[in-house]
């Protein structure tokens, strides 16, 4: 089932179940996390040079990269037009296909610590915008 799909099923069960007197003003719009992951690679690119800038919360930019010549369904995550690392090969298809179909999707930091194994110091969330 599409990110969309399951989502629009899930927010109408919720909206059905909210109280009427919410005004349709207030929900511009909805986010809903569909997955959670580490940052790979980030030994390889600029995580090191923006370390103190970041900050939990921070929008992270995710591109689609299906010429990449590793991985087909690669997706880049960038922070500020620094590429910081991939959205792991192993948790990388749906929100390829997500993106390749149009989805509104929207990446967050959702976990920074310091940590000698690069996979552990940064994890993000991505989000479905309806």
């Amino acid at each position: 089932m599409p990110f969309a799909s399951l989502a629009v099923a899930l927010w109408l069960t919720l909206c059905t179940t909210a109280e009427s007197a919410e005004s349709a003003e207030s929900a511009e719009s909805v986010r809903i996390v569909v997955q959670s992951s580490p940052l790979a690679g980030s030994q390889y690119y600029a995580l090191r040079e923006v370390w103190s800038q970041i900050r939990l919360g921070d929008r992270l930019t995710l591109v689609r990269e299906p010429t990449n010549r590793h991985d087909r369904n690669a997706i880049r995550v960038d922070w500020q037009g620094h590429q910081l690392g991939y959205v792991p090969r192993a948790e990388n298809r749906a929100v390829a296909r997500a993106l390749d179909g149009g989805e509104r999707l929207e990446a967050r930091v959702s976990r920074l610590r310091e940590d000698s194994d690069p996979w552990r110091r940064v994890e993000f969330e991505v989000f479905l915008i309806l």
